[in-house]
């Protein structure tokens, strides 16, 4: 295996080295010449929203530009995050004013882009607050700690031959709960809510791809044969249609893009490394697949028609809004829900009462099932219903607003406007974390094969609300957990500045 797959990301000292200059002066020189094409092409850029945005595209793009210049490992999750914070925070309140796309149901501001550049502003703040996090010394310097050595142990075939047995026989009795798999598709089209309080079924029965993915990294290890292109490439499109048995024809999208970011990772750190362009032309893929993906979501079993047909994939976007506009903006960002949010919140003639910290409170409670406690806190849903269309229009399963908020929108929902910027310190500790970790696990180190789903937790920090990053930790790491801590050897070992020893 190439060691490239292997090599460290730099330790990039926060300071302003020349290297680093270079990536201030380029990350400006881009934004820059973005934001003048916009002006030129509208006059509704002449205002001053514009200049906190860009603000927000510098800082957040340097870690971009520090990524394709291949200072950072591929997988390194600040690269990663400076690549899709530039159109979080930079293009996407840009392309919200160009298109002229908002979100819906909702009584508009008088001028969006007030409200954006309010947003921009505390953004930026967040942005910093977070590098100072991310840069933080990692480790201690002198004593004694202790680091965990592991590898595969000679349990692994016959832990993860079980899970495998024992996911695939839950998803065939799923299957036939529901009349095969025809009728699995039906119960998801009457938009049904057949689905609801099979969470941690769920979390079993669609495990089985990702864990026959790691099963053939760890066996491809092995056999240099495995590891030729010809092999991974047809081995990742049957774990992509096997993702979408095991789940994906639900209609969750992100169950099945944050399994093919894993395998993909997987294969990176087991199999062989992947070259920067073909990263880039995965997450052009990806975004493909959601854009495709959103018309099922909207349509159902008609969307297959859609693959061959322009004309009637013309009629379901139409039909179901399901534009490439939304995927960017809706699906990919947060700012127009943010920027409203903050308008509601600084009207005022405003009733809506901070919730502080009930939605976390809500998502601390996700592991009581409802079959235990009905009358659960509802959260998240509740809050923002409330701060989005007032007090009391809150109603259970008939009037309620399913809006994801982000970190910073979940900040205002508990504690208001000046929350946002010190909720950035959460996605800064664990940004930290990731790519420590990134740092000092060694080759084919078993937790490798969880990695990739801990660099994808960042992203789901900066888009997501507490109960979706809940949700994800549980639901889809806790199998590939156990089956990497029970099929693994482990030793721990005692390190000071003189010596090491095992224990």
């Amino acid at each position: 295996m190439s060691e490239v797959a292997l090599k460290l990301p730099d330790r990039y000292d926060p300071i302003l080295s020349r290297e680093r200059a270079t990536s201030v002066v380029l990350s400006a020189l881009l934004c820059t010449v973005v934001v003048i094409g916009f002006l030129i092409l509208s006059g509704q850029f002449w205002h001053w929203f514009i200049i906190p945005v860009l603000l927000c595209g510098i800082v957040i793009g340097i870690d971009a530009v520090d990524w394709l210049r291949g200072r950072l490992n591929i997988l390194d999750p600040v690269g990663l995050l400076g690549l899709l914070g530039l159109h979080v925070f930079f293009l996407a309140p840009l392309l919200h004013v160009y298109w002229g796309f908002w979100m819906r149901y909702v009584t508009p501001p008088p001028d969006w882009r007030g409200w954006l550049g309010g947003m921009a502003v505390l953004n930026f703040c967040g942005l910093n607050i977070y590098r100072l996090c991310r840069d933080c010394p990692l480790g201690r310097v002198g004593g004694t700690t202790k680091r965990i050595s592991g590898q595969i142990g000679p349990r692994f075939p016959f832990v993860l031959g079980l899970a495998m047995a024992v996911s695939a026989l839950l998803q065939a009795w799923v299957y036939q709960q529901y009349g095969g798999l025809s009728g699995y598709v039906a119960t998801y089209e009457a938009r049904l809510w057949a689905f609801r309080g099979m969470g941690w079924l769920f979390t079993i029965s669609e495990s089985f791809p990702i864990l026959g993915m790691m099963g053939f990294a760890v066996y491809a290890r092995r056999r240099k044969a495995l590891r030729n292109w010809l092999v991974v490439l047809p081995v990742l499109l049957g774990f992509f249609l096997l993702q979408l048995l095991f789940g994906g024809l639900r209609g969750s999208r992100s169950n099945t893009v944050y399994a093919l970011f894993w395998a993909m990772g997987i294969v990176h750190f087991w199999v062989r490394p992947w070259s920067k362009k073909t990263a880039l032309v995965g997450v052009g893929l990806l975004v493909v697949f959601m854009y495709m993906y959103g018309l099922y979501k909207g349509a159902g079993s008609r969307a297959v028609a859609a693959l061959t047909s322009t004309e009637d994939r013309s009629a379901l976007v139409e039909e179901t809004g399901r534009t490439l506009p939304r995927v960017l903006l809706t699906d990919l960002g947060r700012a127009d829900v943010q920027a409203f949010l903050l308008y509601r919140l600084m009207r005022p003639d405003r009733d809506y009462q901070y919730a502080w910290g009930r939605t976390y409170l809500a998502t601390a409670l996700m592991l009581v099932p409802k079959s235990v406690w009905p009358d659960r806190p509802p959260g998240k849903i509740k809050e923002g219903t409330e701060a989005l269309f007032g007090m009391g229009t809150y109603i259970p399963d008939v009037f309620q607003a399913l809006r994801v908020y982000g970190v910073a929108g979940e900040a205002m929902l508990n504690f208001g406007p000046l929350a946002v910027p010190i909720s950035f310190v959460l996605l800064g500790i664990v940004v930290r974390r990731v790519r420590r970790w990134l740092m000092v696990w060694p080759a084919f180190d078993p937790r490798l094969l969880l990695l990739p789903y801990l660099i994808n937790l960042c992203w789901v920090v900066l888009i997501g609300d507490s109960d979706n990053v809940a949700f994800y930790l549980i639901k889809y790491g806790t199998v590939p957990l156990f089956v990497v801590l029970l099929g693994s050897k482990w030793r721990v070992m005692q390190e000071t500045d003189q010596e090491t020893t095992a224990t």
